[in-house]
């Protein structure tokens, strides 16, 4: 994947990354807001001007692409949104993992000590 798209979606939106994940099967607008409503329960509501600006500049970056599967646009995810989206998974998944561990009292190593 080309560093520049690195730097540009990570970290990833709340809504870039729920909408890569819609789009693991071909969806058309609307039933992406539909998905990722039902995913959050209701926390996360795309509007439609926000879901097609972005949708625009994700099959422009080559992380979607517009598929013919019927009379509606759908959209579904690259190979390189899809390692994009695994990317963004493990980070959060490793900043979830720190969090949780100082929260439940663990020790935070100063910089002093790290062997990075």
């Amino acid at each position: 994947m080309r560093e520049s798209l690195q730097k540009k979606y990570i970290p990833m939106t709340e809504t870039i990354y729920y909408t890569l994940l819609a789009v693991l099967s071909p969806r058309h607008g609307y039933a992406i807001i539909q998905y990722v409503c039902g995913l959050t329960k209701g926390r996360i509501l795309l509007g439609t001007g926000t879901l097609y600006t972005m949708l625009g500049r994700l099959v422009s970056d080559g992380m979607i692409v517009v598929t013919p599967e019927s009379d509606k646009k759908t959209y579904q995810i690259t190979d390189a949104g899809m390692e994009l989206l695994d990317e963004e998974t493990r980070r959060l998944e490793k900043q979830l993992a720190d969090g949780q561990k100082i929260l439940a009292g663990g020790v935070f190593m100063d910089q002093d000590s790290y062997q990075g």
